[in-house]
């Protein structure tokens, strides 16, 4: 029961961080040559789907990653693993305060505490970084133009040893960036919004009553969905 529950508020968790990246990135996800981009990091990275086949996959993915794909994507495939796993703790920490807190309904002040329990502001630097360093690897892969179609004989051995959700990773970030035609200021945007946003959840004092300190949590607790 304990764990169900716990999985339970994590997806709820997940879904509240997607939709606030919907709230912070709405001119991007409606801007001509970013909305690819931005529906990607919604998805791939900030997405709250199924990802316990892909768990499965970054158990073993150094070894195998080295064995299939191309040399060029092995250091992204590293980032994207560690990316992964330090969200994961960081999400199932601040669930496991959420149910301490006993939220029935996951609002923006309930995530702040949660996120101001959970701390660790390096941790969160780092998951800044990871984010900004798959976007700028995928964008540097971009100008190896022999290596799509390396990545496409790379289906079927992907496949075989069970790396299909990293390969489809790899394919639509390729494409993605791709067509963006440069990645700098779309990830530059999203670098500094997010360090922004972190900096204020952490500086943010629901305790106080003091106009100042009212007026800055206001304004934090507007990034997040009603």
């Amino acid at each position: 029961m304990a764990q169900a529950r716990l999985a339970q508020t994590t997806e709820q968790l997940k879904h509240f961080q997607q939709d606030r990246f919907r709230r912070s990135y709405a001119d991007l996800l409606q801007h001509p040559r970013y909305t690819n981009a931005a529906q990607f990091f919604l998805s791939h990275l900030y997405g709250p789907g199924d990802f316990s086949r892909r768990d499965a996959q970054f158990a073993r993915v150094v070894p195998a990653v080295v064995r299939v794909f191309p040399s060029d994507v092995v250091g992204t495939v590293a980032k994207l693993a560690q990316l992964h796993a330090l969200s994961e703790g960081l999400d199932t920490r601040m669930a496991e305060h959420l149910i301490e807190m006993n939220t029935n309904t996951l609002t923006g002040a309930a995530y702040l505490q949660a996120w101001q329990t959970t701390g660790r502001p390096e941790l969160r630097g780092q998951q800044i970084e990871l984010t900004i360093a798959i976007g700028t690897e995928l964008d540097r892969l971009t100008r190896k133009p022999l290596l799509r179609q390396a990545l496409r004989l790379m289906r079927g051995p992907a496949a075989a040893a069970g790396l299909d959700e990293l390969q489809t990773f790899l394919e639509v970030g390729f494409d993605t960036f791709r067509a963006m035609k440069g990645a700098q200021e779309f990830l530059k945007t999203v670098e500094t919004r997010e360090q922004e946003l972190s900096s204020a959840l952490f500086a943010a004092d629901v305790h106080s009553n003091t106009d100042a300190d009212r007026n800055h949590l206001a304004k934090v607790l507007k990034s997040f969905p009603a």
